[in-house]
């Protein structure tokens, strides 16, 4: 009889904390501001047989979505500007700044290997870049509008460069997934990067 009555009491305490997370789960979620330059993630490659580390940094450059926040609401998710209306498309134009580096950086572990028996400075000056735009399963590659080299000129020997991938999109939705691929000289894909909105 005490174990039901115990039982009966407890009762309103678990409805009353399972309706507190219920509403806790759908209330608005407001995840933090976004930036105009926005880390996209790095990457480590070792260069066989030299076993030099190459490591790649992407980040994203917008300086449309400075200000903006993603706001999660249930099953729904919207990105509301810094001005308080509601992005529905990828801005015009933004730009993926990679840099591929042969100094020393903090990294966790080498992802990948590549076979390389050149100068690694060289290998730098021969990346290439492909972009793709994911709609469910649909894919579709994006031609970069331009790729720019800034930081040290191409004829000054060094172990960094710097890239940026200027991209220009026409009416994609912010459901829609990019992903920068950087590739060796033959075309292997060394890494990727994703650039979500929501």
């Amino acid at each position: 009889m005490k174990i039901r009555l115990r039982a009966i009491c407890c009762l309103p305490v678990m409805l009353a904390a399972c309706s507190t997370l219920a509403v806790a789960a759908n209330a608005p979620k407001d995840i933090s501001a976004m930036h105009s330059a926005t880390p996209a993630g790095y990457d480590v490659v070792i260069l066989k047989p030299s076993g030099v580390n190459l490591a790649l940094m992407g980040l994203i450059e917008c300086p449309e979505l400075e200000g903006a926040q993603r706001v999660a609401s249930g099953m729904e998710a919207k990105l509301v500007s810094s001005d308080g209306g509601t992005i529905k498309m990828f801005p015009g134009h933004f730009s993926f700044r990679i840099t591929a580096t042969l100094q020393k950086v903090v990294v966790d572990s080498a992802a990948s290997t590549l076979e390389y028996r050149g100068d690694p400075r060289e290998l730098l000056l021969q990346l290439k870049f492909r972009v793709k735009a994911y709609r469910g399963l649909e894919v579709r590659e994006i031609t970069p509008d331009s790729i720019e080299l800034i930081g040290m000129p191409a004829e000054v020997p060094y172990d960094e460069r710097i890239y940026r991938v200027n991209i220009k999109t026409a009416d994609m939705p912010i459901t829609d997934r990019l992903v920068i691929e950087i590739l060796s000289p033959q075309g292997e894909v060394l890494t990727h990067f994703p650039f979500n909105l929501l």
